[in-house]
């Protein structure tokens, strides 16, 4: 009898337990349902059209101010400095002389080559009037062999090149007697002399005598990144300052461009041409160019904000008939609001402007 009452007891405890345990799972069940997020709504998501436009838009680079051309000034021969005429910063003009070199050998060699000119200037005078008597003499029948005329003919013609020969050694050592005299390619100014008089100059030397700068005219160049390079246009202006004159702006316009992209850093270098003619300017300092630019066709823009940015890649969300689409793009430039974009898109696609990763693509309500 004990045993029959224990086993009623226990399983009244069991079934008590059970229907507790059922109880709290209803409780859970019910708890759950209450904190689930609504369903997304298509009229509670906030839209803009992307803009298909070609805005003008402003950038700020740093540049380099240099000199439109810039040589280094050496000595064609052998020599030494007998005369310098500048000094470092003087304005020279083209042809001007700078410097005088001395070579004496040079000399002796071009007395040789003229005196042996003339030498054979005269046996060529010479032989072409024996030439000249012989072919005279042929005229009656029987008087000259022709293998002695014609012997003649060719003795005129050898003291003939031989002449033209030491003509042209003597113009070649007279050619190098000017290159003593050292003179300027072009107007400019000598930014740097690395000569004394009495020096050893010449071919063998690896230092310029001078460094001379063109100062009338500069060149303006930069590196446009690569996102800017198709924005650019022939004669396009743009403005610049330089540190050493501050709150100063010179105005210029674009020259030339290199036309390919520097494989190092992926930029395109462009140069404005610079006139300064008043000398205000100078070559080598660092300037910092405003350019307008402008896409040569419209492109996608989109409000700032609208992109979204995951580990699976860069998004825009559109919305079309109740329907959200992951757009893969690209970025382009950014302005205040808007952002350029590059994707499979249409000009009517509505924009959803606050996305976010748990958005997930398909139909909504």
């Amino acid at each position: 009898m004990y045993d029959i009452n224990k086993k009623i007891e226990t399983v009244a405890i069991v079934t008590f337990s059970i229907l507790v345990f059922a109880a709290c799972s209803d409780k859970k069940e019910e708890n759950t349902k209450k904190v689930e997020v609504p369903m997304l709504k298509a009229q509670n998501l906030k839209t803009a059209v992307i803009q298909h436009i070609k805005p003008e838009y402003e950038i700020s680079l740093p540049a380099e101010l240099q000199a439109y051309e810039e040589v280094a000034v050496y000595a064609r021969v052998s020599g030494f400095v007998q005369k310098i005429f500048v000094e470092r910063g003087q304005k020279v003009k083209k042809g001007q002389l700078l410097a005088e070199l001395v070579a004496p050998e040079m000399n002796q060699k071009h007395i040789s080559d003229k005196s042996s000119e003339q030498k054979s200037y005269s046996d060529y005078l010479y032989a072409k009037q024996a030439y000249d008597r012989m072919l005279d003499a042929s005229e009656t029948a029987g008087a000259v062999a022709a293998i002695e005329l014609e012997r003649s003919k060719s003795a005129m013609q050898s003291a003939q090149a031989s002449y033209k020969s030491a003509s042209a050694g003597t113009a070649g050592t007279a050619q190098l007697q000017k290159y003593l005299r050292i003179t300027a390619p072009f107007d400019g100014i000598i930014t740097s002399r690395n000569v004394s008089i009495g020096a050893l100059a010449g071919t063998g030397s690896s230092d310029p005598l001078f460094m001379i700068a063109q100062g009338n005219r500069l060149r303006l160049t930069l590196s446009l990144p690569e996102k800017h390079a198709a924005s650019i246009k022939e004669g396009m202006p743009a403005t610049f300052s330089i540190s050493s004159q501050p709150g100063k702006t010179f105005k210029t316009t674009l020259s030339r461009s290199s036309g390919f992209l520097n494989r190092d850093d992926r930029s395109l270098t462009i140069e404005f041409d610079v006139d300064n003619a008043s000398g205000e300017l100078q070559g080598g300092d660092y300037a910092e160019v405003n350019l307008k630019l402008q896409r040569k066709s419209p492109s996608y823009w989109v409000p700032n904000g609208s992109i979204l940015n995951t580990q699976r890649g860069t998004f825009v969300l559109t919305l079309s008939n109740n329907e959200i689409k992951k757009v893969v793009v690209k970025e382009g430039i950014k302005l205040d609001t808007l952002s350029e974009v590059f994707g499979n898109f249409s000009n009517e696609d509505q924009i959803i402007l606050k996305p976010s990763e748990e958005m997930k693509e398909g139909i909504i309500k």
